[in-house]
C-alpha cells in the first residue's frame, strides 16, 4: 500500500479498473460502429427524392423501384417503401413511410443505449473502487494502530484513481451518446420531410406514367451525395 507509483496505483485497484477497461472498449468500439453506420446512412435525401420523382415521370414506377432498391439508405428504403404501397391512397402511403422511417432508426439505434447506460454507470463504477479504497484507508490505520498519513495514504491515493478513470470513461461515452441520439433523431426528420415530398407528388399524380417498353435508356444515375 505504500507503492505511489503509477503503477503501483493502478495494481492497488485493477478489479474496478478492470471493469472499467472493459467497459472503454466496449464504449469506443460501439461508438465507430455507430458512427460508422451513420456516415454511411447519410445522403441528400431532397436531391435523392427529386431524382425519384424525375425517374417516375420520365421511365413510370418500375424504374424508380429498380433506383430505390440499389441504395442501401434509410432515404431509399423509405421512398421504396412508399413506392411499393398499393392501394389506400394517401393514408396509407404516409403510414409506410412512418414505419419505414421507425424500421430504419430503429437499426441505427443499435448500441447506442449501451453509451447510455455506460456513460451512466462508469462514475459509480470509480466510485465504487473509491469506496473499496476508504474501507482499505481504515483497515491500515485498525491494523497499525495509528492515523499517520503514510497508514492511510495509499487507500486514498487508490480511491482518487479509480474515481478518476471512472470520469474518464463517463465524459466520452455521454459525448458519444449524445452525438449518436441528435444525429439519428436529425436523419429521421431529413428522410420523413423529403420522402413526404414523394407522398405529396404521388398524391396529385393518382396514374405515375408507366414505364414505357423499349424506351431509352436511363440518364446516369448519380449517387446520393455523402456528407
Amino acid at each position: 500500500m505504500n507503492d505511489f507509483s503509477l503503477a503501483g496505483m493502478l495494481a492497488q485497484g485493477w478489479p474496478i479498473l478492470a471493469v472499467l477497461a472493459v467497459m472503454s472498449v466496449f464504449s469506443m468500439a460501439t461508438f465507430i460502429d455507430r458512427f460508422r453506420a451513420l456516415r454511411r446512412a447519410r445522403c441528400n435525401a431532397v436531391q435523392f427524392v427529386r431524382y425519384v420523382i424525375r425517374v417516375i415521370e420520365e421511365r413510370g414506377l418500375d424504374a424508380a423501384v429498380n433506383y430505390c432498391a440499389k441504395h442501401p439508405v434509410p432515404a431509399a428504403r423509405a421512398a421504396l417503401a412508399v413506392l411499393e404501397q398499393q392501394g389506400g391512397g394517401r393514408e396509407s402511403r404516409e403510414r409506410a413511410l412512418e414505419h419505414a422511417v421507425e424500421r430504419e432508426m430503429h437499426e441505427l439505434e443499435g448500441g447506442v443505449a449501451a453509451l447510455g447506460t455506460i456513460a451512466s454507470v462508469a462514475p459509480f463504477v470509480g466510485l465504487l473502487g473509491t469506496v473499496i479504497g476508504i474501507i482499505k484507508a481504515f483497515g491500515s490505520m485498525a491494523i497499525s494502530g495509528g492515523g499517520g498519513t503514510e497508514v492511510v495514504s495509499g487507500g486514498i491515493a487508490e480511491a482518487l484513481v479509480t474515481t478518476a478513470c471512472g470520469l474518464l470513461v463517463a465524459i466520452p461515452s455521454v459525448a458519444a451518446y449524445n452525438y449518436s441520439v441528435h444525429k439519428i433523431k436529425s436523419l429521421a426528420k431529413e428522410t420523413d420531410l423529403a420522402v413526404y415530398e414523394l407522398v405529396d407528388w404521388l398524391a396529385n399524380h393518382a396514374e405515375p406514367p408507366a414505364v414505357v417498353a423499349g424506351g431509352s435508356r436511363l440518364p446516369p444515375v448519380r449517387e446520393p451525395n455523402l456528407r
